[in-house]
This record gives structure tokens, sequence and C-alpha cells, in this order.
């Protein structure tokens, strides 16, 4: 099945290779990012989501080389704040816009597939506060969505 251009895969099956890092590099895209975000915070409190990103994503990025830096590599604010951007609409429209799939959540919601979009909250100066890379730094422009329900 064919997808935006990938080749679509089911979401046990990408959790899997992500987090044995065998997902090849270039399928770990923006939209992998958010399926992934999706797939734990719906089977995991956002906590332990996060935590399970965070681990993953630096085991990931390790494990392919990728170089770690003030502009590359893992940053904590930025998955801090898409898993919970990724929590707050699951949570607000999942009885709304059920989805029976991460493929199916970022198509119902192509809002959160812009790598932009914490722009609506973060200025550049935040976003590259050299704290925000290694720390979740708290957005200055307009706070994230409260979690409903959370």
């Amino acid at each position: 099945m064919i997808a935006k251009g990938w080749m679509t895969m089911d979401d046990a099956t990408l959790l899997e290779q992500f987090e044995n890092q065998t997902l090849p590099f270039d399928q770990w895209t923006h939209r992998t990012h958010v399926k992934v975000a999706y797939l734990y915070v719906t089977q995991f409190p956002l906590e332990e989501a996060i935590d399970r990103m965070r681990r993953g994503i630096k085991a990931y990025n390790a494990a392919n080389d990728v170089p770690e830096g003030p502009q590359v590599g893992y940053d904590e604010t930025t998955t801090v704040a898409f898993a919970h951007l990724v929590d707050a609409v699951n949570r607000a429209y999942a009885s709304t816009f059920p989805t029976d799939s991460a493929d199916s959540f970022c198509d119902t919601h192509p809002q959160l597939l812009s790598r932009h979009v914490l722009r609506f909250f973060y200025t550049p100066q935040q976003r590259i506060h050299p704290d925000a890379k290694t720390k979740y730094v708290e957005p200055d422009m307009a706070p994230l969505p409260v979690v409903p329900g959370a």
C-alpha cells in the first residue's frame, strides 16, 4: 500500500523497527516521528510515552550515526512539545474523528505534519536556546494546549 509516496507498514512493525533501530533511515521522517508519538501516547501515559520517545530517538540516532550538535541530533524540547501536541489532539478529537492506525491519525490531523507547527508556541530564540536541546523549555509565545482528560 502506498501513502504520500512512502511504503506504509503496519503500526506494530513500525514500532518494532524503530525500537530495534532497523527502520530504514530514509523513512525516519517527520511523519514517522508523529506516527511513533501517536503509537506511544495511545499505549502509555504521556510521561512514559515521552520517555520511550526520548530513549528511542537517541538509540535510533546513535545506530544511524546521526551527529549530535547544537543544530542536529536529538532535541528534548521538540520531542516533548510534539508528544504533548499529538496527545492533546488525539484526546480532543478521538471520539469525533476516530483513527485506527498511526497513518490514519496523520491523515486526519495534517496540521501536525508541519515541522513548523511549534512556531505557534516558540520564538526562534527560545527554540534555539542551548538549554532547549538538552532539557525541556516551556513555550514563550503561547502555552501548549491543555490535554483534555489528563
